[in-house]
C-alpha cells in the first residue's frame, strides 16, 4: 500500500523579503550568496518564518531598508510574535555570508558577523549555523517543525579574474569598488 505524501506549499523567499509561517504544509526557500538568512522559528506554537539579509546596515534614506540587518530581523520576529510566537522561545539557524568575489570587500562575513551578533544581543539561541566559504547555497526551511536544508551550488564562487575588465589608468582620487 503506497502512502500519499503531503503536498508542501513551496514559498521563496527573495531579496529583502521575510515569510512567516504557521502550518505544516509550508516549506519557506531561498538561494543565498553573500547573504544570510535567518530561520526563527517557536518549537512550542509552531510557527516561524526567514528572512534574507542583503547587507548589515543600510543608510536612513535607503529605500530597501527592509533587506538591511535590524530590520530585516525585527520585521521577521515581529511578524512571528504576531502569529502567536512567544519571544523568549525563539530559536534560530543561520545560513549564507559568503565570500562570493574574491578581492572585493567581504560583504558576506559582515552580513554573517551581524546576525550572529543580533541573535545573541537579543537572547535568540542559534541552534546552528552555515556561514562563510566560496559558495551559494540553496536554503530550505519547514517553520512548523524548525527543520532546515541547504544544498550548496556548485560553481558559485566567481574568482576575482574572470570579472576585473582590463586596466585603465586610474583618475588621481577617483578610486571605486564594482559590486
Amino acid at each position: 500500500m503506497t502512502r500519499p505524501q503531503p503536498v508542501e506549499t513551496r514559498i521563496h523567499v527573495g531579496q529583502g523579503e521575510h515569510v512567516v509561517a504557521a502550518t505544516p504544509d509550508a516549506l519557506l526557500t531561498t538561494i543565498l550568496g553573500s547573504c544570510v538568512a535567518a530561520c526563527i522559528w517557536d518549537p512550542q506554537s509552531r510557527v516561524g518564518g526567514m528572512n534574507h539579509i542583503v547587507l548589515p546596515d543600510a543608510p536612513d534614506a535607503d529605500l530597501q531598508r527592509a533587506s538591511a540587518g535590524v530590520n530585516a530581523m525585527e520585521l521577521l520576529i515581529n511578524g512571528i510574535l504576531r502569529a502567536g510566537g512567544a519571544r523568549d522561545r525563539l530559536q534560530a539557524k543561520l545560513f549564507g555570508g559568503a565570500r562570493m568575489i574574491a578581492g572585493l570587500s567581504d560583504v558576506g562575513a559582515r552580513n554573517a558577523e551581524f546576525a550572529r551578533g543580533f541573535l545573541e544581543r537579543e537572547g535568540i539561541p542559534c541552534l546552528s549555523a552555515s556561514l562563510g566559504g566560496t559558495q551559494g547555497r540553496r536554503v530550505q526551511f519547514w517553520p512548523f517543525t524548525g527543520r532546515a536544508r541547504q544544498l550548496l551550488i556548485e560553481g558559485s564562487h566567481v574568482p576575482q579574474e574572470e570579472i576585473v575588465p582590463p586596466r585603465l589608468p586610474a583618475a588621481p582620487g577617483n578610486d571605486i569598488e564594482l559590486f
